[in-house]
């Protein structure tokens, strides 16, 4: 769900008094992007994407537009309808996140990227010791994050800026 920055503020506050962590939810638009970008099969703009964020550490998923809630939608609902705009062709919603069969279609493109947890807490887990092959308490001492999604913002961001720039560069445009 949507949280306002105080909310999430007191859920990483509590999660690090417990000695533990949170996960959350990062969201990336590209505006001005032009349409026709992309490939409808091997090198769709949601396969170049997803790629790049998925080599980010701790991503766990990536929907792009409605993403997995459009699977609930009929296709009546889950179109983007066209209408005219000063004499331009627009859509009149976005759920596709600016993309229609992996091509660009000059909307803004918006994708939202799971992050898991940390796994590295400080509260004391059940784990195994290989050496002895026996279960046992594992506490990780140290400095412990317990929520890395404000530090994957500027990643996911730069991640959607190279792989966009990558496809203008192979566009030649």
């Amino acid at each position: 769900t949507d949280k306002t920055e105080a909310q999430f503020k007191e859920i990483i506050a509590a999660a690090k008094a417990d000695g533990d962590s949170v996960g959350g939810i990062v969201e990336t638009v590209a505006f001005g992007v032009p349409g026709g970008l992309g490939e409808p099969f091997f090198d769709s703009i949601e396969s170049r994407l997803a790629a790049l964020f998925f080599s980010i550490p701790g991503v766990k998923g990536v929907e792009f537009g409605k993403g997995f809630p459009i699977s609930d939608m009929r296709g009546s609902a889950a179109n983007d309808r066209l209408r005219i705009d000063d004499g331009c062709i627009v859509s009149a919603t976005n759920r596709s996140g600016g993309i229609l069969g992996g091509i660009s279609n000059g909307m803004p493109i918006i994708a939202r990227l799971a992050i898991k947890p940390t796994p590295s807490i400080a509260k004391s887990q059940l784990s195994v010791d290989p050496d002895l092959m026996e279960e046992k308490m594992l506490t990780i001492k140290g400095r412990h994050d317990p929520c890395i999604v404000p530090r994957a913002v500027p990643v996911v961001e730069s991640c959607m800026a190279l792989g966009l720039l990558d496809l203008i560069f192979e566009a030649g445009r």
